[in-house]
């Protein structure tokens, strides 16, 4: 299998969970080094991808099906958010989520795509996101991403589906990666007029289970979606929320 932004994050963890599995794994990342290091520290093979060109993401397609001897299993992980109100939101920053998020998708679907179909029943998991299900102000891009990802995997379930090939998509909630921290937490305090130390609890607040979302809980969906026991599901979004959204 094949993990876009498999260097850290969401991405890693479900990686290391597909190895604890006893799948093969390829990371995926632009960052080659992190990647690299990821990959030594798990157990798994890597390689540079970005996402963003067709021409890296072609040739690292045909790099991963050499290193496996095919390709069964693709999880669409690499993501860019960034918080910012509609005014402040230029076109480089529409550009670069929408072309990291959604444009990547596309390419890494459409290169792998044939290779999942010769594996018989070839599996799909696209990372979306809760505000893909919700907007939310100061998110404009994201959630047209994110959206964007849903209306992508629907899309693609149906013209797959008689292939074997299937095509879900996870939608977490908030999940306190490293990102948040380097990231996310000052800027959405200065959006709730928040001091970064209260960022965490005002969040977790929200949510009727009263946690956020761990990286293990966005993996255990992966393996479900990637295992026999999903083969009649295509075209979902399953949203991993604590009840956070329901729809």
């Amino acid at each position: 299998m094949a993990v876009t932004g498999g260097a850290r994050g969401i991405g890693r963890g479900i990686a290391e969970r597909f190895i604890a599995e006893g799948a093969k794994v390829v990371l995926l990342d632009i960052n080659e080094a992190r990647a690299a290091e990821t990959a030594r520290e798990i157990g798994s093979e890597s390689a540079r991808c970005d996402v963003t060109s067709s021409e890296s993401v072609q040739g690292t397609i045909e790099s991963v099906v050499e290193m496996l001897v095919g390709l069964d299993i693709l999880v669409n992980s690499a993501g860019y958010s960034h918080i910012a109100p509609i005014e402040a939101t230029t076109e480089e920053i529409w550009d670069r989520t929408l072309s990291i998020n959604l444009k990547g998708m596309f390419l890494m679907i459409q290169a792998a795509i044939p290779h999942l179909k010769a594996a018989g029943a070839g599996r799909v998991i696209n990372l979306s996101s809760q505000s893909g299900k919700k907007g939310t102000g100061s998110y404009s891009a994201y959630c047209a991403s994110k959206f964007g990802i849903i209306g992508l995997t629907q899309a693609l379930a149906q013209e797959f589906a008689a292939t074997g090939v299937t095509v879900n998509a996870i939608c977490p909630g908030i999940v306190f990666t490293e990102l948040w921290d380097d990231a996310h937490i000052a800027a959405y305090g200065a959006k709730r007029g928040l001091d970064p130390s209260e960022v965490k609890d005002y969040l977790v607040s929200g949510i009727p289970m009263k946690r956020a979302a761990t990286v293990d809980d966005v993996a255990s969906m992966a393996v479900f979606l990637a295992s026999d026991e999903s083969a009649y599901m295509t075209g979902q979004s399953i949203n991993v929320t604590g009840g956070g959204v329901m729809h």
